[in-house]
C-alpha cells in the first residue's frame, strides 16, 4: 500500500489570496500607466470634471515629489526602500495570513510599492497621471493607481489598529 505523502501548505495558501490582491494592483497600475504614456505627452492634461483631470507627470522622488529634486542618487534609495518593504511585507502577510483587514491593507501597499518600484527601475521615475484639484485652491500633487492602494492600504491598517485597541 503507498504511504500518501502531505506537504503543509498552510502557510502558502493563506498568503497566496494576498499576493493576488497585490498582484492585480501591480497589474491594473502598470496597464494604466502604459496606457498614459502612450496616449498623453508629458505634462499634457485632459479635464474629466470640474475637479478631476487626467495628467502625464513623471515623479523622481517620493510621495508629494519629496526629493525630486536631487541629482539621482533617490531612485536607487527609493527603490531600496520599496524592496526592503515588500520583503518585510511578505514575511507579515505570511506570518498573520488570517487577519483579513490587516491583509487586505498589507496586500494594497504591497502591490502599491511594487508598481511603484517598477517605475524607478523601467523608468528612472514613477509615472504619475490624477490630477484632482479644488475651484482656487490648487491641484493636489498627481498620483496613479499604486499610490491610490497604498493610500487605501493606510486606511485600512490605521482602521485595523482602532479596532484591535478598541477590543
Amino acid at each position: 500500500m503507498a504511504t500518501k505523502i502531505r506537504f503543509s501548505s498552510k502557510s502558502q495558501s493563506g498568503l497566496t489570496p494576498w499576493l493576488g490582491i497585490a498582484a492585480i494592483v501591480v497589474l491594473a497600475d502598470q496597464i494604466a500607466k502604459i496606457s498614459m504614456t502612450k496616449m498623453f505627452t508629458y505634462a499634457e492634461e485632459y479635464t474629466v470634471t470640474s475637479f478631476f483631470n487626467l495628467v502625464l507627470r513623471y515623479n523622481k522622488g517620493a510621495a508629494f515629489s519629496f526629493l525630486s529634486n536631487e541629482s539621482g542618487w533617490q531612485r536607487y534609495f527609493f527603490t531600496a526602500i520599496g524592496l526592503v518593504a515588500a520583503l518585510f511585507i511578505i514575511y507579515l502577510l505570511k506570518k498573520h495570513a488570517g487577519q483579513r483587514l490587516f491583509c487586505w491593507a498589507l496586500a494594497l501597499i504591497l502591490g502599491g510599492a511594487l508598481g511603484n518600484v517598477i517605475d524607478r527601475v523601467a523608468y528612472g521615475h514613477v509615472i504619475d497621471f490624477l490630477d484632482f484639484h479644488w475651484q482656487n485652491w490648487g491641484h493636489f500633487p498627481a498620483f496613479n493607481i499604486a499610490d491610490s492602494a497604498i493610500s487605501i492600504g493606510a486606511a485600512l491598517f490605521v482602521i485595523d489598529e482602532l479596532r484591535r485597541v478598541n477590543k
